[in-house]
């Protein structure tokens, strides 16, 4: 049985219990605000829901891991996610699912909305479109788009991903990376882990064709990858290139990897196999072969999960009254959440848990001074 009604609900802020307050909250009353409004663009903020709003847009085209459901299908996995945003960072979020999938059209919708929110908060749409749809909006908006199938998942891994380096003693500059999944997530991480100081040579990221190089037929954000990590050009299908791998970061598919793929990776190896509900591979047989092992689920250790980063994230864009997401923000939202493993890191334990009550104020902190 499903909850009655969804999962979420509009609350009140002020009393409206007599003619007084009617008078103050709503005529007479709202005609000045909307008079200070007008006169001076900052009162939207100060004074209307803008302040703390967020807008969940999606149409539903790469639902979770059941693909492409429709915008309707949309609508509760965006409730739940509006349902987080609240229960863990006081933010009031609304789920948006247009039925046009057109560039044009999404583009348009969300400008269209965008003043009656605080940040634009990008789900579920499908690559190559989502890379156009984010980068539009971006130029088009005043306030931040963020994209948490891309940067979420970028800034969750990196964390993760300092701390396993952390434990096994290696540094970012040194450390070799296969990617698997060259989508939203995979492009992502790619881009973010350049940022944070790793090699483009040190970094390889795989489709289902195997090794993305400018050898490869490739167009859009494939071709940008192909041109900016794999500077050594390394050739061959995903169980291949991991061959002396220190890091491999599956976004990608289940079951693609058995045992024996793992066994040539680098001592001290670190897997995060992150596709879900099944992963990469198996994470049991996994540890075998590797000192760390990540999932995207709950019930293995170190569940790598965007709401570790999205609570957090928004808190801090709507404090800060941010106008943009930018790479510092990301890297410094990734930063916090490391370090809010405090003195508990360890193998099985690389990434926090959510209801850890310092971790949102930690990277609220941590985002609002970014930005």
């Amino acid at each position: 049985m499903g909850h009655s009604r969804g999962k979420i609900e509009t609350a009140l802020r002020v009393e409206l219990e007599d003619a007084g307050d009617l008078s103050e909250h709503y005529t007479p009353g709202v005609a000045e605000v909307a008079k200070r409004v007008a006169e001076d663009p900052e009162a939207l903020r100060r004074e209307t829901v803008r302040a703390n709003s967020v807008a969940i847009v999606s149409d539903g085209s790469a639902l979770l891991g059941l693909g492409d459901q429709g915008p309707a299908a949309a609508l509760p996995v965006m409730e739940g996610k509006a349902a987080l945003l609240k229960r863990f960072a006081d933010v009031d979020a609304w789920p948006v699912c247009p039925r046009s999938r057109e560039p044009d059209d999404l583009v348009r919708t969300v400008r269209d909305l965008a003043t009656s929110f605080g940040t634009i908060n990008l789900e579920d749409i499908a690559a190559p479109r989502c890379f156009e749809v984010e980068r539009r909006l971006r130029d088009e908006l005043d306030v931040p788009v963020f994209h948490d199938d891309q940067h979420g998942t970028a800034v969750v891994v990196l964390a993760a991903l300092h701390n396993a380096l952390s434990l096994t003693e290696r540094e970012p500059a040194g450390t070799s990376v296969v990617i698997s999944g060259a989508g939203a997530a995979g492009s992502a991480i790619a881009r973010l882990l350049l940022v944070a100081g790793y090699r483009a040579e040190g970094i390889v990221v795989c489709d289902s064709g195997g090794a993305l190089h400018p050898g490869r037929d490739l167009d859009g954000e494939k071709k940008w990858l192909a041109e900016h990590t794999n500077t050594g050009h390394r050739d061959g299908r995903l169980s291949e290139v991991l061959d002396g791998a220190d890091v491999f970061i599956g976004v990608s598919a289940g079951g693609l990897l058995e045992g024996g793929d793992l066994a040539g990776m680098a001592r001290r190896a670190i897997v995060f196999a992150l596709a879900n509900p099944d992963p990469e591979v198996d994470p049991r047989v996994a540890a075998g072969h590797a000192e760390i092992v990540a999932t995207g689920r709950g019930d293995h250790p170190n569940q790598i999960n965007n709401v570790l980063v999205f609570p957090g994230m928004f808190r801090g864009l709507l404090d800060a009254g941010a106008t943009t997401v930018t790479g510092d923000i990301l890297l410094a939202a990734a930063h916090a959440l490391a370090e809010a493993v405090g003195d508990g890191l360890s193998a099985d334990r690389i990434v926090p848990s959510v209801f850890d009550e310092d971790l949102v104020p930690a990277l609220a902190a941590a985002v609002a001074k970014a930005a």
